[in-house]
């Protein structure tokens, strides 16, 4: 058993045989689907939601997990350890930054033994899951509270995210467009190629087909590692496995990978990105 725990939320895309080899604590999100409140990744799960957004009139709505939830959570975690590393999406697209936060003040009143450090990764989906699970391997292999929380920032400040949908109009519905709403007018045909910098949503291009997104995202992917860099990738999609394995291959045949994992987005990320997204999340090693 590790002396630092890691927990973060369900928006991280960690694949659940990674969350339960790695010991990770997750905190779901909650989808708000007409008079329905799911949790994210435990009511709801990915292939059932994007069978019901394609059909979907009304776009649910999404919400970060409270404070009480925080709290029960990392209450929960410090029955096994008294030093952890909690990781929130980007404070900029989120209030689970803030809820957590509250928590650990909390938690301080209820717990004042136990020592809590909270990264605002500024990331989200896989460039923020990458950041949790690489906090909690240097766990396992025995890193101290300072280390792993060290580690955990190191990786946000590396990892970046790329992703191409159909449309923007699920983004633009759920108010998480950010400095990409220029876009918003002129695609009609186009394959939209969206990031993050900063911890906001931003426009990193736009192709007319898939194939020509895909090699624009790996274009822009080594441009930011750099040549001859190897990668931990992965590889996250909305309902279409088929174009994720597209994507890995033509990344894997430009960028060398010393791993890849390839996964679904959570239903609550899968609100604001659509059907048919798919994304690469990376660091360089």
């Amino acid at each position: 058993m590790p002396s630092v725990g890691i927990l973060t939320d369900t928006t991280a895309a960690i694949p659940e045989s990674m969350v339960r080899e790695l010991g990770i604590r997750l905190v779901p999100y909650y989808v708000h689907r007409g008079l329905e409140t799911l949790r994210d990744m435990v009511d709801i799960r990915p292939d059932e939601f994007v069978a019901y957004l394609r059909q979907a009139v009304n776009l649910p709505t999404t919400a970060n997990p409270s404070p009480g939830d925080y709290l029960a959570s990392l209450q929960d975690l410090a029955r096994t350890t008294k030093q952890i590393v909690a990781l929130t999406m980007t404070s900029k697209g989120s209030g689970a930054y803030q809820s957590c936060k509250a928590a650990v003040a909390m938690l301080r009143e209820k717990m004042p033994e136990v020592q809590v450090e909270v990264i605002d990764t500024l990331r989200v989906a896989m460039s923020h899951g990458w950041a949790a699970i690489e906090a909690a391997r240097a766990a396992l292999q025995g890193a101290g509270l300072p280390e792993v929380a060290a580690r955990a920032a190191e990786v946000s400040r590396r990892a970046m995210m790329i992703q191409t949908a159909d449309t923007l109009r699920y983004l633009y519905m759920g108010g998480r467009i950010g400095r990409a709403q220029h876009l918003v007018g002129s695609l009609l045909n186009i394959k939209p190629l969206i990031g993050i910098d900063q911890g906001s949503i931003v426009a990193l291009g736009a192709a007319r087909t898939r194939p020509t997104a895909y090699a624009r995202m790996v274009q822009i992917a080594r441009k930011f590692v750099g040549d001859g860099a190897k990668v931990r990738a992965a590889f996250t999609h909305v309902g279409a496995p088929e174009e994720a394995g597209e994507l890995r291959r033509v990344f894997e045949s430009v960028i060398e990978c010393v791993e890849v994992i390839t996964g679904s987005l959570s239903p609550a990320l899968a609100v604001h990105s659509g059907p048919g997204t798919v994304g690469v999340s990376f660091f360089a090693v």
